[in-house]
């Protein structure tokens, strides 16, 4: 066992070294670069002004020459990049510095991966932050919301799978069926809005907060009322995502019942005697989980980052997946880059994991055994 969690996690390192490559050349060949994306803002409506100042304020000057140069000739006319006409080439260079773009790209590929071994992630571009520091901020948002949605979507979905499964055809399996048809029907985003409406002030009641985590009286409460906030908070989000996704997870848990209960094994075990509680959770249930295992490690990913995003937005939650979403916006490559690897290192852990929880519930699995 040691052996095998040893080896897998070796592994890690050029699969998340494949994922970071891939990942840097795609978007450094993707137009609309952070140099664009300042420039576009300069030449349009001016609106980057504030943004380059909280951003290390080196280019007031450089945005004043930008825009006397406007006025007169355009000496910009040689830039490389789109829409720099009329701004000072000297501006031009100190936002290439700024951004790291005068560098080759392979001395920034190289650099990005040595500062990553080290767990550097740099600071982000626009928000004169680094990057550790804003990931821990909106780590709690995105972590309440995956945690808490995964394990009521697992929770609510296995039981209701196996009692469809084990009622196939009944009256319970049809109007069951009815729930998961409007639960595969209605988008998460879509069921976030209509929560926001009837419950939190909307149009109808205002049982729930309207936005944040917490209250702003948060620290002023005792640790119970503190937890007591602290899901008030969630109660609308958590549902939102849970009603998205326990659909498919529970029509997965279905079939795979569904599947084992007519095996050979499970008739042989029946006509032995066999209590019917014994050959569901003693025989079918650790055949049927491996493969709603399997999907656990996509499953809370997803949850977790895109699956929070619109839900994220629609409840002012400033959590990892809008972060994420904005610097792909903005090009904010240090965040970009940062998301990237922290959510593959997570899914390749949750991988691991997934993999050791095979073998807990069903110990005739041996991954050593096999590679042997």
């Amino acid at each position: 066992m040691a052996a095998y969690i040893l080896r897998r996690l070796l592994l890690i390192i050029p699969t998340l070294l494949g994922i970071m490559t891939i990942n840097f050349f795609i978007v450094q060949a993707a137009p609309g670069g952070p140099v664009e994306q300042v420039i576009a803002e300069l030449t349009g409506t001016g609106a980057a002004t504030e943004r380059i100042t909280r951003s290390g304020g080196d280019f007031a000057g450089g945005q004043g020459g930008a825009q006397k140069t406007d006025q007169g000739s355009g000496g910009a006319g040689e830039s490389s990049y789109r829409g720099a006409q009329g701004l000072d080439p000297d501006f031009i260079k100190d936002l290439e510095q700024r951004f790291g773009f005068d560098k080759p790209m392979h001395e920034r590929y190289f650099g990005m991966l040595y500062d990553f071994v080290r767990f550097d992630f740099g600071e982000s571009f626009f928000r004169s932050e680094r990057v550790v520091d804003l990931v821990i901020d909106k780590l709690p948002v995105s972590i309440s919301l995956g945690l808490w949605t995964t394990l009521l979507v697992y929770l609510i979905s296995i039981p209701l799978g196996i009692a469809k499964a084990t009622r196939d055809g009944e009256a319970f399996d049809l109007w069951t069926s009815a729930v998961v048809i409007v639960g595969y029907a209605i988008p998460g985003f879509l069921f976030a809005v209509l929560l926001l409406v009837v419950f939190a002030g909307g149009s109808y009641w205002q049982w729930f907060p309207l936005r944040g985590l917490t209250s702003e009286n948060f620290d002023q409460l005792s640790t119970i009322g503190q937890i007591a906030d602290y899901f008030w908070h969630l109660a609308l989000p958590v549902a939102a995502m849970v009603i998205g996704g326990f659909a498919g997870l529970t029509m997965l848990t279905k079939n795979s019942f569904m599947e084992q209960i007519n095996q050979q094994y499970v008739l042989t075990a029946r006509a032995k005697g066999i209590s019917e509680r014994r050959v569901l959770y003693g025989h079918v249930f650790r055949n049927a989980m491996l493969i709603v295992i399997a999907g656990f490690p996509a499953a809370f990913i997803g949850i977790l980052f895109t699956g929070a995003l619109l839900v994220e937005v629609i409840f002012s939650l400033d959590g990892l997946g809008l972060l994420g979403y904005e610097a792909a916006i903005k090009r904010d490559y240090p965040i970009m880059f940062a998301s990237v690897w922290f959510f593959s290192l997570l899914g390749l852990v949750m991988s691991l994991i997934g993999d050791l929880t095979y073998m807990f519930i069903d110990p005739r699995i041996d991954f050593e055994a096999r590679r042997a």
